[in-house]
């Protein structure tokens, strides 16, 4: 890699010549530095300091996000998508990082990126990070989390110039089917209760909401926002929206209480598909965070079983595609490991899932 390049980013002066083109100050006489943030299964995620021209104060962190490397699924990792969204958002009510600009030129890094300014906040993921959650921030956590979800549902995609960002009809039909295909693409395994799976969700399939689709983030959980831990805790910014588009809200809800953690479950389920803070104290459960969803938007979660079961289906294709990354050594960062044998754990949750809507 050229001139102190990280796996990811070939060429830092590279970089720092596009970020001057781009009208950002910086030290000019050296280039960026870049590490990356821990914690992404996806989409890479790096810290850069571009440095301050002299005399200047403050600080200059800024975030670049580019695909992962290696096996990237057609429709997948769409950075032009995330950047539009994320322009689409900046001053409503759904709090999004300022972005500075958006490069599709793959000569500069070695993959289309963006760059947006750093947001100061913290990732809630682990036990260890809940530790840092009295139990009455988590329960206002907890509403927060709910309400920001409400609040992205109720956003009128047209006022923000996203009227045709996706296509609401049938898309939960449409999103089996682009699942499927990409698990196609991804599988390094057979994996048992997989196609009995596929068949009982296309069996399912909700009939569609007389209010029709809205603006879903498709990766909503609590680690892809930044928290501030202030006397009063607040979302500093809702992240990750590679997988946003138009469509059935319901289907955020599902994945969100897929990935929400809660006292008394197998932790063995919880093999880095959710975010084990919301075990911790003072959390609501799901069926809270559920409850005050459909307060706050009016919509019936009677079937949500379904939902999550969908959820569970979708993020193990997910998974499974990282795996085969894993397996290429195209991963960059630790504890990939863990997402293969989390894929059959989700397909078991899945069936359970069903079963119990039914």
């Amino acid at each position: 890699m050229a001139d102190g390049g990280v796996p990811g980013i070939e060429d830092l002066s590279r970089l720092g010549r596009w970020l001057d083109e781009n009208g950002v100050a910086r030290d000019q006489e050296r280039p960026p530095r870049a590490a990356l943030i821990a914690g992404g299964r996806s989409n890479l995620t790096y810290l850069l300091d571009a440095g301050l021209p002299p005399g200047s104060a403050g600080k200059a962190l800024l975030v670049l996000r580019r695909p992962p490397l290696g096996h990237v699924l057609p429709t997948a990792h769409d950075m032009a998508r995330e950047y539009r969204v994320l322009s689409a958002l900046h001053g409503t009510d759904i709090p999004v990082p300022r972005l500075v600009a958006f490069c599709l030129d793959p000569a500069v890094i070695g993959a289309p990126f963006y760059v947006m300014e750093h947001v100061t906040g913290l990732v809630l993921r682990t036990r260890d990070d809940g530790a840092q959650v009295t139990p009455a921030q988590a329960h206002q956590l907890s509403l927060m989390f709910a309400d920001m979800l409400a609040a992205i549902h109720g956003l009128d995609p047209g006022a923000v110039g996203l009227a045709d960002f996706g296509r609401p009809e049938g898309y939960l039909e449409r999103q089996l089917a682009r699942w499927q295909r990409q698990w196609d693409l991804s599988q390094t395994r057979e994996m048992p209760g997989y196609e009995q799976l596929t068949a009982r969700l296309a069996a399912g399939l909700p009939a569609a909401d007389e209010r029709g689709g809205t603006l879903v983030h498709g990766d909503y959980r609590l680690d892809n926002m930044l928290i501030a831990l202030d006397s009063t805790p607040r979302i500093a910014a809702v992240l990750d929206w590679e997988m946003s588009t138009l469509g059935d809200p319901l289907a955020d809800l599902g994945l969100a209480l897929v990935y929400w953690a809660e006292a008394g479950d197998d932790e063995s389920t919880e093999l880095s598909v959710s975010a084990a803070v919301t075990s911790c104290p003072g959390f609501l459960n799901r069926a809270e965070i559920a409850g005050r969803y459909a307060a706050l938007t009016g919509r019936d979660v009677s079937r949500i079983g379904y939902y999550m079961a969908f959820g569970c289906f979708k993020l193990a294709v997910v998974l499974e595609g990282i795996h085969a990354r894993f397996l290429q050594h195209k991963t960059v960062g630790e504890g990939f490991e863990r997402e293969g044998p989390a894929v059959p754990l989700l397909i078991q949750r899945a069936h359970r899932l069903l079963d119990s809507a039914e």
